[in-house]
């Protein structure tokens, strides 16, 4: 029989490579920034056009490579960062596989520009498809340029599943937004499309986390600190009342490396235990530095999960320390927080001691004995009592008495012959809904019951009135006698300005847009003011995984998120009326049969499935 078993070529290893470490446009801005960042750069610049697509440029000021590194850096598992086996427990780099450039090469056009500091002359080599096109001496500035153009050029597919450029460009910013917090001592710059989109100059870590975010920020950061053997625990975590419903501002750094952790994740929200509502998310930035033996980054071709030691000592030494900077700083409640000051023992009164107070006991005194005043006091009252009743009677003094009998008096009466309501309606005022656990609304039918979801109907009934509203006509909007400023990320302000007009169409009156805030002077008729920071953020949320570029599609996410922000929750209570009136509203509908995300609004028992239930 034949050998069937043959080695790959080198360019088919790499494109294959590439499907585990470069998934998206954002995986590549995550590779090179990152080796920035280990050529210890002090200025790293991302340049982006289309989201990745058309263009990905990183350029630093770092150590750049000789002639001969700048040609092996493109081959499979060449590095700088590791020498042998050992070398992976005592990581001090962000790559040590030595597969990132390869396979970013295999899938794109790479041009690369770079040059040490003692050299005078710079290398410029040109690849395509892992296709050496040209290598060429050139006057550089010293450090790197990593130029990636036409990602994915050579696979159609993937090229085809890429999402929107918004939702690429988010991803793009989240891992900028990552390294750029790792590392607060670097000057980082994003320009996207010609427009600069974040420069954030070397400071310190509360700076960096405020220049990322927004100037709002800051007031909502708490310090943590603690420094044990195991691990030294830093950075902030967030008041709870700036609590959000999304995850967006939730970051650990381990050595300086992003991770994702539910396991430590767990840990935080164990801290905030009481101090949260139902279903919010505080934020929080926490950097841990251990030992590099006692963690392995080798387990993910991300290298965002991490395995740990000692992971349930590290859980509760996280857990105690948030706690204790949110007691520390009077966040936690404590047991007399509203503590009268009047009751506070005086200066002059401290160092005195307590006397016997003194008590008086009437040896007299005797509870069953039969209570007769005294001579005295009987005259005291009764002349009292005589000048009281002289004195109200003489306000009626010369007043006629008009007093009269009323017994002859008649008075027009008429037989009330009928009811002033009709036995019909009579009929229609008897209860024919029921609530249940204060969650499902149970109605009666011809044909039997009906139990109806009280959330998912009224999501119906709200997504139909806000799409026709936004579709057909202009929403009315309710005006603010004072307008409300709502503080977003850059980020979210981007996603924010796109959907405007959508937003407007809605309801909204936006009197301006700042780089960190919007001030909104009208809200839509059925929402309160309280309500439109959470809508605005369930709307950003939900949206953030696909953006829809049409304008009807936009309206049609917009009255989504709406009616799941404003519909009545499960376990609030329900009138009779208010009950009625779902049930009304809900078959007035065009589709009561199901929510807007396609869950069913109710189910129908028959009297046929009733008696087969009671079947002996």
């Amino acid at each position: 029989m034949s050998s069937i078993i043959q080695l790959l070529p080198d360019h088919v290893a790499n494109q294959i490579a590439a499907g585990e470490v470069v998934q998206r446009p954002a995986s590549v801005v995550k590779e090179l920034m990152e080796n920035a960042v280990d050529a210890k750069a002090t200025s790293i610049k991302l340049i982006v056009k289309d989201a990745g697509k058309s263009l990905i440029q990183v350029i630093d000021n770092g150590l750049g490579m000789s002639v001969t590194d700048a040609r092996l850096c493109f081959e499979r598992h060449a590095t700088s960062k590791i020498r042998n086996a050992e070398d992976l427990f005592s990581l001090h780099t962000k790559g040590f596989r030595g597969e990132a450039l390869a396979s970013i090469a295999a899938i794109a056009h790479v041009e690369l520009k770079t040059k040490p500091h003692e050299d005078e002359l710079g290398t410029h080599l040109v690849i395509e498809g892992s296709k050496f096109i040209s290598q060429d001496p050139a006057v550089l500035p010293s450090g790197t340029s990593f130029a990636v153009k036409n990602l994915f050029y050579n696979i159609p597919a993937r090229r085809n599943f890429l999402k929107s450029e918004t939702v690429e460009q988010r991803h793009i910013v989240d891992e900028f937004q990552r390294v750029a917090l790792a590392h607060p001592s670097i000057h980082f710059t994003l320009i996207h499309n010609g427009s600069e989109m974040f420069n954030l100059p070397a400071t310190n870590l509360r700076q960096r986390i405020v220049g990322v975010f927004s100037g709002k920020t800051n007031e909502k950061l708490i310090p943590v600190f603690e420094e044990t053997e195991i691990v030294q625990v830093t950075g902030f975590v967030s008041k709870p009342e700036f609590s959000k419903k999304n995850r967006s501002e939730q970051f650990f750094f381990v050595n300086d490396r992003y991770i994702k952790s539910g396991y430590l994740h767990h840990a935080v929200m164990s801290a905030y235990e009481g101090l949260l509502k139902d279903g919010m998310q505080p934020g929080y930035f926490i950097y841990l530095q251990v030992p590099p033996h006692c963690i392995d980054i080798n387990i993910h071709p991300t290298k965002t999960e991490i395995k740990f030691d000692d992971e349930h000592a590290l859980y509760a030494i996280l857990r105690s320390s948030v706690k204790h900077s949110l007691g520390q700083f009077n966040v936690a409640p404590v047991l007399d927080f509203e503590r009268d000051p009047n009751l506070d023992t005086p200066y002059d009164y401290q160092h005195k001691e307590a006397s016997v107070p003194l008590i008086q006991v009437d040896s007299n005194f005797n509870p069953f004995a039969s209570e007769k005043p005294s001579k005295s006091q009987a005259n005291f009252n009764f002349k009292e009592r005589k000048s009281e009743s002289a004195s109200w009677e003489s306000l009626y003094v010369g007043l006629k008495s008009d007093t009269q009998e009323l017994d002859g008096i008649t008075f027009e009466q008429e037989v009330v012959t009928g009811s002033l309501f009709s036995e019909n309606d009579e009929v229609e005022t008897t209860q024919k809904t029921y609530q249940v656990h204060k969650k499902y609304i149970i109605s009666t039918i011809k044909s039997g019951m009906m139990v109806i979801d009280q959330q998912r109907a009224h999501q119906r009934i709200l997504y139909e009135q806000y799409l026709k509203n936004m579709t057909l006509h202009q929403s009315s909007s309710q005006h603010l006698l004072f307008p409300l400023e709502i503080f977003f990320s850059v980020n979210e302000m981007h996603w924010i300005t796109q959907l405007k007009a959508s937003l407007e169409s809605a309801g909204f009156v936006f009197d301006a847009l700042f780089e960190d805030k919007v001030v909104i002077s009208g809200i839509p008729v059925q929402m309160t003011e309280s309500e439109v920071s959470i809508v605005l953020e369930d709307l950003i949320d939900a949206l953030e995984n696909d953006v829809p570029d049409s304008s009807f599609s936009q309206s049609d996410s917009i009255a989504k998120s709406m009616a799941r922000s404003l519909a009545v929750r499960t376990g609030t209570y329900l009138t009779e009326k208010e009950q009625e009136n779902i049930v009304n509203s809900l078959f007035a509908c065009k589709e009561p049969n199901v929510s807007p995300f396609n869950k069913p609004t109710f189910i129908t028992l028959s009297v046929d499935e009733l008696d087969k239930k009671f079947a002996i």
